[in-house]
């Protein structure tokens, strides 16, 4: 196991050489920044990150300092996905609120500068994560960072979106209805085989949808590896990746993060499971342990309704996933590490079911 965890964070960190379909004209975007980017010189030089699935990101250093360019992929999308100027507003408007994302400096939508719409940020220096079971710290390191990772996406749901401009980020309410239909239609689009699992799912998950309704800040995507640590300190100094971001359920939310704790380690996600790992030997708190911590933290009771949360958790992810095989199958994809996708749908989609059936499907 350790073997494969170190694996991991080989195959996932730092950077490479731009792959081939991904190079632009560097003296393009050099002329952009010069204008829009407040300090900046030249040259660039540019790597792309080896990590993330959908839009394609880029280490860009120079003389001024260090940046992070994050554009849409080229070729035919499916429509609303690598919504690059939602990802720039939502940190844009999270920053000044001292949430922990990296700075942002601008925004294109032109596409003669790198060929598709873009966004410049900081480049925030620090550890990410690729393991769950974080195998080279100390136990007592590990359940703090695992504590602060809970504060962190605690304190997202609890930012009032209206007062930092965030109002019509998203539709509140109905927000479970809306993400199935979404993610049903792109599923669809992206189809490459048929799985009678996920359209039980389809059929079950909006007939079965709890009582109660909530509205914030939305991720959409939490995890460990979409965030970046202090070199030194279990402190969160960065959450990105938010292609994903809404208003939504904070429910919704919180329990696709917790899918770490109940994913096998073969699911294709990129933060590692923790299902077969000793949680007490390693000082990482249990899920009913972090869902405490998370209730304590937004003045919660308890969360009921856990499995249909897990099945609509399962499917959604199996969406994202089948979304990166329609990429693959029409040559979209931005990682090289795409086309492991393709087998992983299946099992989402019947873990998905089976969670289902637990919270009463037959």
């Amino acid at each position: 196991m350790q073997q494969e965890e170190e694996s991991r964070q080989v195959k996932f960190s730092g950077t490479r050489e731009v792959v081939e379909r991904l190079r632009f004209d560097q003296k393009k975007l050099e002329a952009y920044m010069e204008e829009h980017v407040e300090g900046f010189r030249s040259p660039l030089e540019v790597k792309q990150f080896k990590g993330g699935q959908s839009n394609p990101t880029y280490r860009l250093a120079s003389p001024s300092g260090r940046y992070v360019l994050r554009r849409k992929p080229p070729g035919a999308l499916l429509p609303s996905a690598h919504a690059v100027d939602r990802e720039y507003r939502v940190m844009t408007a999270l920053h000044p609120t001292g949430f922990p994302v990296p700075k942002t400096f601008a925004l294109s939508m032109d596409e003669s500068v790198v060929g598709t719409p873009f966004f410049i940020m900081e480049m925030v220096e620090g550890r990410i994560f690729w393991e769950g079971a974080l195998p080279d710290l100390a136990p007592k390191e590990r359940g703090e960072i695992y504590d602060a990772m809970n504060e962190t996406i605690a304190a997202l749901h609890q930012t009032d979106y209206e007062a930092i401009g965030l109002g019509d980020f998203g539709k509140p309410g109905n927000y479970f209805a809306r993400q199935i239909a979404r993610w049903s239609k792109q599923y669809l689009a992206s189809e490459t085989q048929k799985i009678p699992e996920m359209n039980k799912l389809i059929e079950w998950l909006p007939q079965n949808i709890p009582d109660g309704d909530e509205t914030s800040i939305v991720h959409g995507d939490y995890r460990l590896d979409n965030m970046i640590l202090h070199p030194a300190k279990p402190e969160v100094l960065a959450i990105l990746d938010w292609e994903l971001s809404t208003l939504g359920h904070p429910l919704g939310d919180f329990t696709y993060h917790l899918m770490q704790w109940h994913l096998p380690s073969d699911t294709g996600t990129t933060a590692a499971s923790l299902i077969d790992a000793d949680l007490k030997a390693l000082g990482i708190p249990s899920a009913e342990d972090y869902i405490a911590a998370y209730c304590r933290r937004t003045g919660r009771e308890r969360i009921e309704n856990v499995d249909f949360y897990f099945a609509y958790n399962f499917f959604r992810l199996a969406g994202i996933l089948q979304g990166i095989v329609g990429r693959v199958r029409d040559g979209t994809a931005a990682s090289e590490h795409a086309e492991e996708s393709v087998d992983r749908v299946r099992p989402l989609c019947q873990l998905g079911w089976m969670h289902a059936r637990m919270a009463g499907a037959t």
